[in-house]
């Protein structure tokens, strides 16, 4: 999956995810939920496009940084919605999947780019030594 699918994908996410927050009961904890899920949910994609303008690769790490943890934290909210029966988890279940699964993705997409920022400092201190 190239950095363009997955800018669709997050964005699609975040789509998803202000349905569902929508559908929530107005009551006290049906607007904190949503508040918490749509800040989250929305900010994995505008997040993962900030990293993809990312200035160095040092900085691209950090914002994967920030998606996964805006993914994860998603996720949080999804399992209460579904613990706390706000909607019914068939409704539920298959964003929390999405959201799941994008932690997964961002986590090894991070691995990735930290071992390629690691590999490319360690090949200028060998330059600089010479």
């Amino acid at each position: 999956m190239n950095a363009e699918d997955l800018k669709k994908r997050t964005k699609a996410f975040a789509l998803r995810i202000l349905r569902l927050a929508a559908a929530l009961p107005n009551t006290i904890e049906g607007r904190v939920i949503r508040g918490q899920l749509v800040r989250a949910g929305t900010s994995v994609g505008a997040n993962y496009r900030a990293a993809c303008r990312g200035r160095s690769r040092a900085e691209f790490v950090a914002k994967l940084g920030v998606v996964e943890e805006e993914s994860d934290e998603s996720a949080f909210w999804l399992e209460l919605i579904i613990e706390g029966e706000f909607l019914t988890q068939r409704v539920v279940e298959p964003l929390l999947r999405e959201a799941n699964e994008l932690v997964k993705i961002m986590a090894r997409s991070r691995l990735s780019a930290s071992r390629a920022l690691r590999k490319q400092n360690r090949q200028l201190e060998i330059g600089n030594r010479k």
